[in-house]
């Protein structure tokens, strides 16, 4: 007994370990992803680029992106998930340093194509592996960690960002940012190497084919992809709106975009929390996961177009918070409802489906803000059709979405 208490103990602490590295490689994700955005008030000058075709850049990572999402949740639950999400991180950091040295528009766009290939590992990997190691009474908070690394990498980009900015200009924040999650390979190595060697048999298996019959996973990759609209459009063009369209300097726009996303991710882990203790007092979890996915749809919508009429600094910063507080919300439920309805036979392909359809979004929003802007003479537009998508899909969580429970597949 003592045995299997000191390996379970061991055991315990290698899935912790883990968790940790996928919630920081998640927290880096959203660095490098995130990278053009901060870098875009000099960017977009010297390399020449209009609204469009800034646009055009940011657009380009989910063309890879999100069809890739479908492959690699498919090698996930077929091959060695540890593997692959190496594999996945040493790309996109690759890609992420030698954006620094792109000369212009084709150059910037062929590299954010292998960032969008390298990222694409992120939630089905993370997903593949707590649905299969992460006991259930742990899952929660599993979730939450990275839930709350979606907003803090954006927090921590945007104030690293926003110093290499202002200090060396834009080239150096994508060198160091690549440098520094190719370093997150050397510990994972380590933390993930007992668990390499586990596997799903092929006997419980779901196949892509089997979960594209079920309802169920089309609406989810409905209101994955109204969810992530607005946190798109807020993560590429907020700098850029506060700099040029609103005058405010770069460490304003530093200091006013890290508060909502430090607001995000305060309020994911404390979403976490809260309804893993919920459903400890009896709540049913679907039922909990449901309504605080309806009240972060309504938060970032109506705060989207609180920031276009915001008269002034304060009012400014409170309707940031306002996002941030609906963008973590959403960020701790959607891929916890996702792995409930998948199950852990089928978690990796479930999510794949589910962000590749749901990251539609980041291939038609930016362009479709860019043109708006060049030609509809500003981003008055631009932020009413991402406070509608996002008010949209709190109406489609309440009505739409069906039972939350495992799914016989």
């Amino acid at each position: 007994m003592a045995a299997q208490s000191i390996e379970d103990r061991a055991g315990g602490r290698r899935v912790t370990w883990v968790v940790v590295l996928i919630a920081l490689s998640v927290l880096l994700n959203y660095v490098d992803r995130g990278a053009i955005g901060v870098a875009a008030p000099l960017m977009k000058e010297e390399l020449g680029l209009s609204a469009t075709g800034f646009g055009l850049a940011v657009s380009a990572f989910f063309w890879v992106y999100a069809p890739a999402c479908l492959f690699i949740g498919w090698l996930c639950d077929r091959f060695c998930v540890y593997r692959v999400f190496a594999l996945g991180v040493a790309i996109w950091a690759i890609s992420t340093a030698l954006t620094g040295f792109a000369g212009g528009l084709m150059s910037l766009v062929i590299l954010r194509l292998f960032l969008g290939l390298g990222e694409s590992i992120a939630f089905p990997g993370s997903s593949k592996i707590f649905a299969a190691e992460v006991p259930a009474e742990r899952r929660g908070i599993a979730n939450a960690s990275v839930s709350a690394a979606i907003a803090f990498g954006p927090a921590v980009g945007v104030l690293a960002g926003g110093a290499i900015l202002g200090e060396w200009g834009w080239r150096p924040v994508f060198w160091i940012f690549g440098a520094v999650t190719l370093l997150w390979l050397v510990p994972w190595q380590f933390a993930a190497a007992a668990m390499r060697a586990r596997a799903v048999p092929v006997s419980e298996r779901v196949s892509i084919r089997r979960l594209l019959r079920v309802p169920a996973l089309w609406k989810m990759s409905a209101v994955h992809f109204l969810s992530n609209y607005g946190f798109y459009f807020l993560l590429a063009w907020l700098p850029l709106y506060l700099v040029n369209t609103r005058g405010y300097s770069i460490g304003e726009m530093t200091v006013l975009t890290t508060l909502s996303f430090t607001m995000q991710g305060v309020v994911a882990l404390a979403g976490g929390w809260l309804s893993d203790r919920m459903v400890a007092k009896g709540a049913d979890e679907g039922e909990v996961r449901r309504w605080l996915m309806i009240a972060g749809q309504l938060a970032i919508g109506t705060a989207t177009a609180g920031i276009a009429v915001a008269d002034g600094y304060a009012m400014l910063a409170l309707w940031l918070a306002v996002a941030g507080f609906g963008a973590g919300l959403i960020a701790t439920n959607i891929f916890a409802v996702g792995q409930i309805f998948a199950g852990s036979r089928a978690a990796g392909s479930w999510m794949g489906v589910q962000n590749a359809l749901g990251n539609i979004s980041g291939i038609v929003g930016p362009i479709v803000t860019g043109l708006i802007v060049d030609y509809l003479g500003g981003y008055g537009y631009a932020f009413a059709c991402a406070a509608a998508l996002s008010l949209l899909g709190a109406l489609l969580w309440w009505k739409m979405i069906p039972e939350i429970r495992t799914l016989d597949l």
